[in-house]
């Protein structure tokens, strides 16, 4: 599991060179701002799930639920006529980059590719919106 994670969080720096963060989720946006400086914008990745099945020899097999989600200031005033609609736009088309680089991608540390299963957003305090998927991954242990 470490090593796949490693391919998402490198998969993701080099596939967006615009995220100031790639790091684990360990509960950053949670945070009160003056106990973690989280910068802006964020890749933030979790493995919170993984069903396990016995293969032979000590070996399994798991199916893995990997989390990535894209957490953004939105400080900009970007409603119709405001000359900076864009940049919501902007932030829906980073999502969608972000997912391209990993949806269906089979990489070397898994046992066939991720494949997305849900997509949400939502809106911390601070302006801060968040665009997270949840993909499903075949691994072995």
């Amino acid at each position: 599991m470490e090593t796949l994670f490693n391919d998402i969080q490198s998969r993701i720096a080099e596939g967006t060179p615009s995220l100031s963060l790639t790091d684990e989720d360990y509960g950053q946006l949670d945070f009160a701002e003056d106990q973690y400086p989280v910068t802006f914008p964020c890749v933030l990745i979790s493995a919170p799930e993984v069903a396990w099945d016995n293969l032979m020899d000590r070996t399994q097999k798991g199916t893995a639920t990997i989390t990535v989600k894209l957490a953004l200031d939105c400080y900009a005033d970007t409603h119709y006529g405001s000359t900076q609609e864009n940049q919501a736009t902007d932030r829906m088309k980073m999502a969608s980059d972000i997912n391209k680089l990993l949806n269906c991608y089979k990489f070397n540390s898994a046992r066939g590719p991720m494949v997305r299963t849900v997509s949400r957003t939502y809106s911390l305090q601070g302006g801060i919106k968040v665009y997270e998927n949840t993909y499903r991954v075949n691994v072995t242990d």
